[in-house]
């Protein structure tokens, strides 16, 4: 996860695989996909966040991203999830698109949370949605 992590991401920073490896260990933390493209996700009682997706930068565009998210949605939901979130950097338009094509909405922004190498920040947009 972690050498595909690095190809997917420059920002925010790619997890290393220690980082990986330790979200793993938590309860209620699961990973879905393969080589081509995986989502980190958690279940807490009745929500479920991604952690993190990614997709080979090589095959972007081919519905991979959308199956993953497709899958780990359907195993929340089966350990209890009733409501999913993640976050998105307000920059990046086609991870919002994927998003909104699952069906989240914008629920609320954290205002410069994410910071670009050049010293400009970003807000993070908080998505949902219901998974019942």
């Amino acid at each position: 996860m972690a050498a595909l992590h690095l190809q997917a991401f420059r920002v925010p920073r790619p997890w290393s695989a220690g980082e990986f490896r330790t979200m793993l260990e938590r309860p209620g933390t699961f990973a879905m996909g393969d080589t081509r493209a995986f989502a980190l996700v958690s279940v807490i009682h009745d929500e479920a966040e991604l952690l993190t997706i990614a997709t080979d930068p090589a095959l972007r565009r081919q519905g991979l991203a959308r199956a993953v998210m497709q899958d780990w949605q359907a195993e929340a939901a089966r350990r209890g999830a009733t409501r999913a979130f993640l976050e998105v950097a307000a920059d990046n338009k086609g991870a919002q698109a994927l998003y909104a094509t699952c069906g989240y909405v914008e629920a609320g922004r954290r205002k410069g949370y994410y910071a670009h190498p050049d010293g400009t920040h970003v807000d993070a947009v908080v998505m949902q949605r219901t998974l019942t």
